[in-house]
């Protein structure tokens, strides 16, 4: 069975153990830092001799308070597509090649502020957090920059009331 071990700081191996006739024994399938990966559960689970449970690792990582992905984060990919958004030209053979691969493209196109967000689908928190501030950043200097705004003086109103003895 693989399990998780914490190796420093930032460090984690996926161990598998084993008995041996002078014990139980583990060997390191896989070890990364950061995110637990598909790719590094590919990995293990290629060097595991045993059973290899995916699922159950990745509920360990999350118990250990460990980022876990799910699918990987296509970088070629959001590559591609942030060249197409800056306008760079694209190989003619290379269009028709991908318009095959992806399909019909009017059957699934996207809207407009959908297609504004595309290289932010599948970012990392961190990243995505680190625009955040850089915007929230941005926001409060702006902010900063403007005039105090002048407020009118409220108007006080005359009370009304219903009862007699307030006349």
């Amino acid at each position: 069975m693989a399990y998780l071990v914490r190796r420093g700081a930032r460090r984690v191996e996926i161990r598998e153990s084993r008995a041996t006739p002078r014990g139980p024994r583990s060997r390191v399938l896989a070890s990364f830092a950061g995110d637990l990966t598909p790719d590094v559960l590919a990995e293990a689970a290629a060097r595991a001799t045993r059973p290899f449970d995916a699922a159950a690792l990745g509920r360990r990582a999350r118990e250990m308070g460990l980022a876990v992905r799910e699918r990987p984060r296509e970088p070629e990919a959001r590559a591609l597509l942030a060249r197409l958004r800056r306008g760079d030209p694209l190989d003619p053979v290379m269009a028709t090649l991908l318009r095959r691969a992806l399909g019909d493209p009017r059957a699934g196109s996207l809207p407009g502020p959908l297609a504004d967000v595309a290289e932010w689908v599948g970012a990392p928190p961190a990243e995505r957090g680190r625009a955040l501030r850089e915007l929230l950043d941005l926001y409060g200097r702006i902010e900063a920059s403007r005039p105090e705004r002048r407020e009118r003086p409220r108007r006080r109103f005359p009370r009304f009331s219903s009862s007699p003895e307030a006349a």
